[in-house]
């Protein structure tokens, strides 16, 4: 119990540890020719004009001009991309592909062990850090940062040696990175949680201020001062469901009798929470389940029905009183609050400040500055990443059709690289070859793979998510109705929160209602009652085919509901919009509800990123966990293959 630990150890076991601690344990993209004249991306598609790629608004995350190639290589299954021209004729001791964080911490790792070599990373975005994503807002002056993906540290305590190693080589320093969170803030200015009903859906747009969903294990918000049950009086929804929802966050029977408290967290392991729902509690109002559905989706990436039930009763879902852990409930809750370490350590464009402080100690001349607090708010060279004269280059807008060895895998000395950029085929060489891309697009790349090692890889679909940022020009509207955190039953974004207030070195959060403020939106792309893997491929699609005109709609309307009686104009109060669409997000990881148990090195992670000749894997997906550290750590591993 002294141990700090993270959300995902708690997930994962820990509830049986606590039974156990009580004493209660038994025994497409057009063919290469000319580019266009402008920025573009590999595809040759033109690209905002801004030459800033954290400044450009719209549709950013996977945006227009970042995977139509990877598309038609894997959609069309095209294989001819023309003869490729080589614009660097030396050889490269390293090429990574994917300047995420896994790729940049494959580089860092690899120079530090082979100091002077010669290291390549090609990236198909036009920006570098992956899902670490940074939203640049320009306001009066003033450079307002959001986090377009990878939020926040969390329980760095718990990261492995190599992950606190290197963060604290590049100088993340967590201390003072915790310390820059102003836990206060939303107490002070008395923004509590609370559930947004909106008049599509419920006939009336109602902000009812709640701990039924109840953030604060990751934003510490004020008290809402409204009783659970108050709460549920509020809401606008039919007598019957209100009284189902009344018994299901206020029964205190066991509806679980044919399961012991020592048996009922791997039960529980082994249900959905909306059958847990249905099937033991007798919920039958289909508002509750509605009400419900999401909740779950921004963390797991899918709604009730994939949600293991023990996993949604510990974030917080009602129902624990109907189990026998509900007698431990008071024990259950207060050793979580203690035990975990505090959701604090967040910079202010999330973790692309790692990525950014990766990339300055590998090519040092991007940008001038020497702390984690420069770091923050320096502006960056974007012209310094791929100079010829540097041993480190970052090529972007450059997407990798292919990864092939010069003759057979076990015996070859070079691999080449081809990649698409501008419009042109492009091919360089190299001693050794990191991918640290999606795997999924593993196969393409080298069709050389053993099979079973393809269909692994091919296996591991990542969860779409969206992440938008919206600039505020104030934030009287929330002071009004006392609002920091919203669930959203029925929206397109379920989810909408005001940003961390974080200050960090010259970097200054809005500290009073009229200065501008961001908001975050998050929605999880679900298609309930398909198997996860099924919501996830149409939840691709969905995303890609739908424009940001729409979503821009989606938010004006919700914001125009939900802080209208605030005061709110959405004509007048937003300034800015960036929609981080991840159609690839999550990294895939098991769910005890529909995938098997697998022995040591059997799962499909582990057989995947297996290395091949001179070609390793590293990314969140080879480590099957959506998590800062696990990119770090794959990293790690994949240099260390490369170097036996």
């Amino acid at each position: 119990m002294g141990r700090r630990i993270s959300r995902r150890d708690f997930l994962h076991g820990a509830v049986g540890g606590l039974v156990a601690g009580a004493g209660l344990a038994p025994g497409c993209a057009p063919s290469p020719g000319a580019p266009p004249a402008g920025p573009v991306g590999s595809s040759g598609r033109p690209l905002d004009p801004s030459g800033h790629p954290p400044s450009r608004l719209g549709l950013r995350g996977s945006h227009p001009g970042s995977f139509e190639v990877a598309h038609e290589m894997a959609l069309a299954k095209r294989r001819d991309w023309g003869l490729p021209t080589q614009p660097d004729t030396e050889e490269y001791d390293l090429v990574v592909v994917g300047a995420g964080v896994s790729g940049l911490a494959a580089a860092f790792f690899f120079r530090e062990q082979h100091p002077g070599a010669r290291v390549l990373l090609l990236e198909n975005h036009d920006d570098f850090g992956g899902h670490a994503k940074r939203n640049e807002f320009e306001w009066k002056g003033r450079t307002i940062l959001g986090y377009g993906g990878s939020q926040s540290l969390e329980a760095p305590s718990s990261y492995s040696d190599e992950a606190k190693g290197l963060l604290d080589r590049i100088g993340a320093d967590r201390k003072r990175l915790r310390d820059a969170y102003d836990v206060d803030f939303f107490r002070r200015n008395g923004l509590a949680a609370g559930i947004y009903f909106d008049r599509a859906h419920y006939g009336v747009d109602r902000v009812v201020r709640s701990e039924f969903v109840d953030p604060s294990l990751f934003l510490p918000v004020a008290p809402s001062g409204v009783a659970i049950a108050d709460a549920i009086e509020q809401m606008p929804l039919s007598e019957p469901a209100r009284r189902e929802l009344q018994r299901l966050c206020f029964a205190s029977e066991d509806r679980l009798p044919d399961h012991s408290i020592f048996s009922e967290p791997g039960f529980l392991q082994k249900i959905s929470y909306r059958d847990f729902l249905t099937r033991h509690l007798g919920i039958e109002e289909p508002e509750v389940l509605a009400l419900l559905q999401d909740i779950p989706s921004s963390y797991f990436g899918h709604g009730i029905e994939v949600a293991p039930a023990l996993d949604a009763l510990a974030v917080g879902l009602p129902g624990l009183g109907s189990t026998s852990l509900g007698s431990l409930e008071g024990l259950i809750r207060g050793a979580l609050s203690l035990s975990l370490e505090p959701y604090h350590y967040h910079f202010p464009d999330g973790n692309a400040s790692v990525a950014r402080l990766l990339v300055r100690g590998l090519i040092p001349a991007v940008a001038e500055a020497t702390t984690m607090e420069d770091t923050v708010t320096a502006p960056f060279d974007y012209a310094a990443l791929d100079r010829s004269d540097a041993e480190v280059r970052l090529r972007l807008g450059s997407t990798v059709v292919r990864v092939q060895h010069d003759g057979d895998a076990r015996s070859a000395e070079r691999v080449d690289v081809t990649y698409v950029r501008e419009g042109r085929t492009e091919q360089v060489r190299a001693r050794r070859v990191v991918l640290a891309c999606y795997n999924m697009a593993i196969p393409y790349l080298c069709p050389e793979l053993p099979a079973a090692q393809k269909e692994a890889l091919a296996s591991l679909v990542k969860i779409p998510l969206v992440s938008t940022n919206v600039l505020l020009r104030s934030w009287n509207a929330f002071k009004e109705l006392g609002l920091a955190f919203a669930h959203c039953p029925g929206s397109w974004h379920p989810v909408a929160m005001l940003d961390f207030p974080v200050q960090l070195g010259a970097y200054h959060f809005s500290t009073e209602p009229d200065d501008p403020i961001v908001l975050h939106m998050i929605k999880a792309v679900t298609h309930p009652g398909l198997p996860p893997q099924e919501q996830s491929r149409l939840g691709r699609h969905l995303l890609l085919g739908t424009p940001f005109e729409m979503i821009e709609r989606e938010i004006r309307g919700h914001l125009a509901g939900m802080l209208g009686a605030g005061g709110f104009d959405s004509a007048r109060d937003i300034e800015a919009i960036a929609v981080n669409r991840w159609p690839h997000g999550y990294a895939f990881t098991s769910n005890p509800l529909f995938d098997p148990d697998h022995g040591p090195g059997e799962a499909p992670h582990e057989i995947g990123r297996q290395r091949f000749g001179r070609i390793a894997i590293a990314n969140s997906d080879s480590g099957a966990r959506a998590y800062l550290d696990c990119a770090i750590d794959q990293a790690w591993r994949a240099v260390g293959e490369l170097a036996s």
